[in-house]
């Protein structure tokens, strides 16, 4: 396989996480309950719509037979992932407390999991690959890692909440 062909693999798997992960949190949305969660989660979804949008135009340059090109690189900037102000994590993790809040904590650590694997993935090809390649591979895993210190952040809080919690007995 050349090594054009191989960069378009790892872009259209790359393509197909993002979509995965795009389509996760869409459907989480239905079983969140809370503002501030629902919030972030659609912040995440316009989010996943630019690393779409970004592999798109890459996978599109390197099938005409074009390198990925800094322009395509620079047109996707994206905002600080934190998704919560300092007041609004303080009310999460106080409506934590007040309910219960298995669904909310099972997909905060499925999506956790979700943009760990996909931030390894993308530093792992990143580490393989060389020039714009590279670069923007490590743009795509930044930006993941971003979204995975957040979901780790939540979800430890919420274990430590738990593990604190009197289940009585």
């Amino acid at each position: 396989m050349s090594a054009k062909e191989n960069l378009i693999k790892i872009f259209e798997y790359a393509l197909e996480q993002e979509e995965t992960g795009k389509a996760f949190f869409q459907n989480s949305l239905q079983r969140m309950g809370m503002g501030a969660a629902i919030s972030a989660f659609k912040k995440l979804i316009q989010e996943e719509d630019h690393h779409i949008r970004f592999i798109k135009n890459i996978l599109g340059g390197l099938r005409q037979g074009n390198p990925i090109e800094p322009l395509i690189q620079k047109s996707v900037v994206l905002g600080d992932t934190n998704y919560f102000d300092n007041r609004a994590k303080s009310e999460f993790l106080q409506q934590c407390l007040e309910g219960s809040m298995v669904p909310e904590v099972t997909i905060f650590n499925t999506a956790w999991l979700i943009e760990k694997d996909l931030s390894e993935f993308y530093q792992r090809m990143s580490d393989q690959t060389e020039g714009k390649s590279k670069e923007a591979l490590q743009m795509l895993s930044d930006w993941e890692k971003g979204h995975e210190k957040f979901f780790r952040e939540f979800r430890d809080k919420i274990s430590e909440v738990y593990s604190k919690m009197p289940w009585g007995g």
